[in-house]
């Protein structure tokens, strides 16, 4: 976070679920999960300044798809933090959504943990108040409002910090066939076969959404054939529920040789891994 001349702003990072194992039913009717996090060093972007009330714009080339402001995640993020707070302040906020929405990469998510990492700073919360506040946002919230990775299990919102090899600082490409995705319509076309646990070594692993994803967006297969036959890949998956997919690279050079090479009618973004 940073905060300049009374603005604050915060990057609210993609999300990539390295490899996601949906294990069953957990008693409240979620799905039960086993999932690496991790994060990139781009993203959305959220600025603030202090205000009496709270208040969100929205930019960037994403900005449209949003729908309506009232229910954004970052407004349902504030109004609650504020209220467990018992905070007086407001914040006039702006966001600017440079990431693909339903896409599986963190989007609303990540954009609501970085509201409440703002707002602690700006209303000098204590961060116990964030931290109380995040699961009950969405699964996801609780590991975007670490920004760290971690490994998930339960709903994917029970975490523990991860050091795995090949993870910081690895070269990645986001692609995405601009074609959005329903979290909750995947899950339903899951097939409830429980194909094992996600073990030590993540590259392994395997993102059980793929298959009920491709059902929905066929163009998800055409993304992932086309990354695997890039040169310098070691791993590529798909993220979430998709449809956004990534790969990884042994380099920089082999990475932005890749984005180059992508098709004009797919989103893409090159970064690399925190």
């Amino acid at each position: 976070m940073r905060a300049e001349a009374g603005r604050w702003s915060e990057l609210a990072p993609a999300k990539l679920n390295l490899a996601l194992h949906v294990r069953g039913r957990l008693p409240d009717g979620r799905h039960a999960l086993e999932t690496l996090f991790a994060f990139c060093i781009d993203g959305d972007r959220l600025s603030g300044e202090p205000a009496d009330e709270i208040s969100l714009a929205v930019t960037g080339p994403f900005a449209d798809a949003l729908g309506s402001r009232e229910d954004n995640l970052v407004l349902r993020a504030a109004r609650a933090l504020k209220e467990r707070a018992g905070a007086s302040q407001g914040a006039a906020l702006t966001l600017h959504k440079a990431l693909p929405i339903a896409s599986g990469i963190g989007g609303g998510s990540a954009d609501a943990a970085a509201a409440l990492r703002l707002l602690t700073g700006m209303w000098k919360l204590d961060p116990a108040h964030a931290s109380a506040v995040a699961p009950k946002l969405g699964s996801d919230v609780p590991a975007c409002l670490l920004g760290m990775t971690c490994h998930g299990s339960g709903a994917g919102d029970e975490l523990e910090l991860a050091d795995e090899v090949g993870v910081a600082g690895a070269p990645a490409l986001l692609v995405n066939p601009r074609v959005p995705l329903s979290t909750g319509e995947v899950f339903a076309r899951w097939d409830g076969v429980d194909r094992g646990p996600l073990d030590d070594d993540w590259r392994g692993g395997r993102n059980d959404l793929e298959l009920p994803a491709r059902g929905l967006v066929p163009q998800i297969g055409d993304v992932l054939d086309w990354l695997v036959a890039r040169n310098g890949i070691t791993l590529a998956r798909m993220s979430g529920s998709g449809a956004t997919c990534f790969a990884l690279f042994e380099g920089e050079q082999a990475r932005d040789e890749a984005a180059d090479a992508c098709p004009a009618e797919w989103w893409h973004l090159a970064t690399a891994l925190r």
